[in-house]
């Protein structure tokens, strides 16, 4: 036995004899006597000199205040001082030191609970020395460590009724701490456990959720009523539910799969949004890619990937009555519409998750192979333009509108949409449009066929052209895309007419035809629901670049779909005299590339042509010349001086190549835009 124990026992033996003899002579004698004789180099030196008692005392009264503490001084860092304040079961994989904390109380040690984890719940529920609130969090962390455990035994997407039992019992133990106990969830906003407690919440909700979903989806399928019910029974449990809230692609009442939003990362997309609350944050699946055979026939596309939050709802008003129901209810929500909802009484924050759903979009999309392929007349031609809502359409949201450029497709936006919609205030008050069009076509054909899907899509979902969503519409181009847009926005007169008359020598009836089939191409006047454009490296005034051996050679294997041709052959054989000249000499200028060249006689002609006064307009340019001064310099493929128009509301010039779109300052520019949008035309949006 060391000295400092000898020490401590013999202090202690005297404490418990409540210091019978507290003369510190007679202290010095009693270890004498029982731990050091006088053979023992202690006794020898120490208990006969009566200086060295003295010192000893000293050092005993030391030992006794320190050495035989119970408590002592540990230090900790800050990593691990963070992990045993906020690690639980859901991040470490071990139960969090609250539950242990509520263990000890009850008399139990955390090996014991993980050796009979149903004994140990069940003395956790009983026990008089934890609050509600204690005893509520630690069950519920208990029973989610127990679904995970059974988790790890059984196959990835089968449903177990044990497992799907003990998420439910872990949602219904959350749900009762956190709407159910003395204190309300506002007086608890700082503290980690309620953090803590809801994250289980909303992980037990997504696993119960996607479990059921996908193992009873045909029961669903045959179950729903006319007014979007379902209910699924299990051995413990009755689980109705609702998505009407939800609006699904091809008025599907149920999807096909949900998947959760926390198991998606997207790589090329910059940031993911989300907002913080109650829920479990899914991505509703309606079909396998975007891209489908029906895309062939319709001009619009709600998203096959809605996001979703799920939540449960448990029955019963009190803790008493939500701890022994056996009925729960499961509601879908539209995270882009509401804000908020209302639990056991409580309105309480919705989680969401803003872009999962349109990273699945773009990765199951297809849309760069096909656009190429659709270049050179390959594979999956797309023969005319679609409309694609990045959203379920919403009729108290506005309209942007995205037109992208020569051989691309929306891909071209995936950042900027992405982070236009994280943008809070814009996310409330837009939704996103993309417009997928043949960038093959000649820009006649394509403004009027792009202007039709348009107004067709408008017009489906809000007939009367009253919705909020059909006013104030702002149109956004890249490349091409831009020169696209300012036609939109733009009165033609008979500035196109003319010069067909004057270069064909139309007379007579030969003019009447022409002038009727060329009426959509020829003549157009402003979209009426656009009141903003944005232009970005739109070569208005063409581009040298397409002139250039590269250029020529891809113009020459640029393919029209077989529609289009049929078209502009038409068109050729009307404008040309049989007699005196070839359909040729036509077909070539009405070529997409050979569109874009600064001699191109469309383009010419467009580029003088005057955007309606009551459209602001903005331009955003790429310099990648910057030794060169502004008005010489150029993006790599458009040159400033195509790009510039004059009478802007304003121009941003971003040291960037052609795809200055996907820059960050381009990007803070279109958010400046549309906040000044807003501004401009009335204000804000409803959301809750």
């Amino acid at each position: 036995m060391s000295l400092l124990r000898k020490i401590c026992h013999v202090s202690i033996a005297l404490l418990l004899d409540n210091l019978q003899n507290s003369h510190p002579l007679a202290l010095l004698n009693s270890l004498h006597t029982t731990y050091f004789p006088r053979d023992h180099f202690i006794g020898n030196y120490v208990f006969n000199s009566y200086s060295y008692r003295a010192i000893f005392i000293a050092l005993l009264s030391f030992f006794l205040l320190s050495g035989c503490a119970g408590v002592k001084t540990v230090s900790v860092s800050t990593n691990d001082y963070m992990s045993q304040r906020r690690g639980d079961i859901l991040t470490t994989g071990e139960t969090s030191s609250a539950v242990g904390v509520a263990l000890q109380v009850v008399g139990i040690n955390e090996k014991q609970c993980r050796a009979a984890p149903q004994q140990c719940r069940d003395q956790v529920a009983k026990n008089i020395g934890i609050d509600d609130e204690q005893r509520m969090s630690a069950l519920a962390e208990l029973w989610l460590q127990e679904a995970l455990a059974m988790d790890q035994k059984i196959n990835e997407g089968i449903l177990s009724e044990d497992v799907l039992n003990a998420y439910l019992e872990s949602a219904r133990h959350a749900y009762a701490y956190l709407f159910l106990t003395p204190r309300s969830p506002n007086q608890r906003a700082l503290e980690d456990r309620q953090t803590q407690v809801r994250d289980y919440y909303n992980f037990s909700v997504q696993q119960t959720v996607t479990r059921t979903f996908n193992h009873h989806h045909q029961h669903l399928l045959d179950s729903i009523d006319e007014q979007g019910l379902f209910s699924v029974t299990s051995k413990q449990w009755r689980i109705s539910g609702q998505l009407n809230e939800v609006r699904l692609a091809e008025r599907q009442q149920i999807p096909d799969q949900l998947i959760p939003a926390s198991s998606l990362t997207f790589k090329g997309l910059r940031n993911q949004y989300r907002r913080d609350g109650i829920g479990a944050e899914l991505v509703a699946v309606t079909a396998k890619r975007v891209v489908n055979k029906s895309s062939r026939e319709d001009v619009f596309s709600e998203t096959p990937f809605p996001a979703i939050t799920a939540v449960l709802r448990f029955s019963g008003d009190s803790l008493d009555e939500v701890l022994n129901t056996q009925d729960v209810e499961l509601l879908g929500f539209d995270p882009y519409k509401r804000n908020s909802v209302r639990l056991a009484g409580t309105q309480v924050p919705l989680a969401a998750n803003f872009t999962s759903g349109y990273g699945l979009w773009l990765a199951r999309s297809g849309f760069a192979k096909q656009s190429l392929l659709t270049l050179v007349g390959r594979g999956e031609v797309l023969e005319k333009p679609r409309v694609y809502l990045m959203q379920p359409y919403d009729p108290k949201r506005r309209v942007i509108i995205m037109l992208h450029g020569l051989a691309s497709s929306p891909e071209a936006w995936i950042n900027v949409a992405n982070e236009v919609l994280g943008d809070e205030t814009l996310r409330k008050n837009f939704q996103v449009w993309q417009v997928y069009y043949p960038t093959n076509a000649p820009l006649a054909l394509n403004q009027y066929a792009i202007r039709k899907a348009i107004q067709q899509t408008l017009k489906a979902f809000d007939p009367e052209g009253t919705n909020r969503a059909s006013q104030d519409v702002v149109l956004i181009g890249h490349s091409m895309g831009g020169v696209l847009a300012r036609l939109l926005v733009s009165d033609s007169g008979d500035r196109f007419w003319e010069p067909i008359v004057k270069n064909y020598a139309l007379e007579g009836e030969r003019k009447e035809q022409a002038r009727k089939k060329l009426r959509n191409y020829a003549w157009f006047k402003p979209m009426p629901q656009v009141s903003r454009a944005v232009f970005i490296a739109a070569p208005h005034r063409g581009t040298p670049f397409a002139e250039n051996r590269f250029s020529r050679w891809a113009a020459g294997v640029v393919k029209l779909p077989v529609s289009v041709l049929s078209r502009v052959t038409e068109i050729a054989q009307l404008l040309v005299d049989p007699s005196s000249a070839s359909a040729a000499p036509v077909t070539r200028p009405l070529n997409s590339i050979s569109n874009l060249s600064n001699q191109d006689p469309f383009v010419r002609v467009a580029a003088d042509i005057p955007i309606v006064k009551q459209v602001p307009y903005h331009s955003i340019i790429g310099n990648n010349t910057p030794e060169l001064s502004l008005l010489l310099s150029s993006d790599g493929v458009v040159p400033y001086s195509s790009s510039h128009l004059a009478g802007a509301q304003s121009e941003k010039v971003i040291h960037s190549w052609h795809s200055v779109q996907e820059k960050p300052a381009a990007i803070v520019e279109v958010r400046r835009i549309l906040h000044q949008h807003l501004q401009d035309t009335s204000g804000l949006s409803y959301v809750d």
